[in-house]
């Protein structure tokens, strides 16, 4: 999630993406957090083995200075991967993080998922771990992601957080698409924009649609969407390709993002708006 298609970069012209670290809810969370350290220095040697090509980002700066190297931002899905961290968010060395998802699938000590999952937990909102986890991402600089979240745990989450930064929704769809419990309503979509964040659209065709279309349209239906209500700015790309989703039967990989581009065209999409989705809207949150 939280795409930047904006410049050079392989086949697709991908410049850089979120590379989202997940850590299973189920162990214990002392276990989860030595896991998460351990993956997080493996995607640093990874980067490290393959510095001609790939950098690690954690701040703007540092994405214009990678020039056209793929820039890799390291992000937290879930943020229970950290819940067994002594100092939470400070314990992660060098500051390395740029998101947090606050929640994943299930319901955690900081609040609930959307998914059916929150059924596990009665209480919905954002509990008193949450409050102070969102405190140090804000006082860290890093962004709170709201994907996955509860209904009630994004509006607490909306207002436990420092007004003065930016919220993000980097993988979901729209309701007013699509009804389903994994996407956002038009009034949490104005709340993002008021909030000078951005919302990226994924590429699971399950939560996207209905039809029988299940190509690239799907994705373009819930962007436009997304700018109706909440403007220009707000619109970004989400993908999600983490293995597991089902995506639109032409945009399998990041190296079909012309297909998109094309799609954008044809419904005679601005060049602003075009460079806005794919990427620039979210570098300039950045």
């Amino acid at each position: 999630g939280g795409e930047s298609a904006e410049g050079a970069g392989g086949e697709g012209g991908l410049a850089g993406g979120m590379w989202s670290i997940t850590t299973n809810p189920f162990r214990f969370s002392n276990s989860r957090w030595q896991i998460f350290l351990r993956n997080l220095s493996r995607l640093q040697q990874l980067c490290q083995k393959h510095t001609k090509e790939v950098h690690l980002v954690t701040n703007f700066s540092e994405y214009q200075a990678a020039g056209q190297k793929y820039k890799i931002l390291p992000a937290i899905q879930g943020g229970n991967a950290i819940s067994g961290a002594p100092n939470g968010l400070f314990d992660i060395p060098d500051n390395l993080i740029t998101r947090i998802t606050l929640v994943h699938l299930t319901p955690s000590i900081y609040g609930n998922t959307s998914s059916p999952g929150h059924w596990l937990n009665p209480y919905k909102g954002l509990k008193d771990a949450g409050k102070e986890l969102i405190e140090q991402m804000n006082h860290r600089h890093v962004f709170l992601d709201l994907a996955h979240a509860h209904p009630q745990t994004f509006w607490d989450a909306i207002d436990a957080h420092d007004k003065s930064h930016p919220v993000l929704v980097t993988h979901t769809g729209v309701q007013g698409v699509r009804a389903h419990w994994r996407n956002l309503d038009d009034d949490q979509i104005r709340a993002i924009a008021a909030r000078g964040g951005v919302i990226g659209v994924m590429f699971a065709s399950n939560f996207l649609q209905y039809s029988r279309d299940k190509t690239a349209n799907m994705v373009l239906d819930h962007l436009e969407h997304l700018i109706t209500i909440g403007g220009e700015k707000i619109a970004t790309l989400g993908s999600d390709f983490d293995g597991a989703i089902s995506a639109p039967t032409n945009l399998k990989s990041a190296e079909h993002y012309p297909v998109l581009v094309q799609g954008m065209l044809e419904r005679g999409w601005s060049a602003e708006r075009i460079k806005g989705v794919l990427g620039e809207n979210f570098l300039d949150v950045f």
